[in-house]
């Protein structure tokens, strides 16, 4: 039984804080690798960055959400992903990139559990900070692109409802429990 799930949407949308309040209630979660390679791009002074060498970025994020899905593989309990592998490849339809065959191919052979849970754009909790550049409208463009992207790729959508952090992570842990 594939119990890797996704948990995506568009930037700003609550993902990361519900992760971690799902991750504070004893669920394994699999962070964003987008944030993390950002950082590191800006420390190192790289140019894998969705703002410099987008395909750069886009493989980056790909090669490591491969690692982690490849890390849970014989998971025997639910574990959260904090975006997946066919959020690398909705990045390059929003960039207008064509996806190398390595991309398509991972999001063809690296499935997750059917179910994907899909945080909504929510303007009233959306901020821009140093990595997260995007204006409102662009956020909410990834959303309606991320959104097409896993249906057209098979996977069952599930949003999830605008609540607090506390209940939204009731509401998703009951719906990972249950199945």
């Amino acid at each position: 039984m594939n119990l890797r799930y996704i948990l995506t949407g568009g930037p700003g949308a609550g993902k990361s804080t519900l992760l971690q309040a799902l991750s504070d209630a004893g669920i394994a979660t699999q962070p964003e690798s987008g944030r993390a390679i950002i950082r590191e791009q800006q420390q190192q002074g790289g140019n894998a960055l969705p703002w410099a060498d987008r395909l750069a970025f886009a493989m980056r994020m790909l090669e490591r959400d491969i690692d982690g899905w490849k890390v849970h593989e014989n998971a025997t309990a639910p574990v959260l992903f904090d975006r997946g592998i066919p959020d690398s490849l909705g990045y390059l339809q929003l960039c207008g990139l064509d996806a190398p065959p390595r991309m398509t191919n991972a999001v063809r052979d690296c499935r997750y559990a059917p179910r994907v849970f899909f945080a909504p754009p929510w303007r009233d909790i959306y901020r821009q900070d140093d990595e997260r550049r995007q204006r409102w409208d662009e956020a909410a463009a990834t959303a309606r692109v991320m959104l097409r992207l896993y249906r057209a790729c098979g996977y069952q959508v599930v949003m999830v409802p605008p609540l607090t952090a506390a209940a939204r992570a009731r509401w998703l842990r009951a719906r990972l429990i249950t199945g």
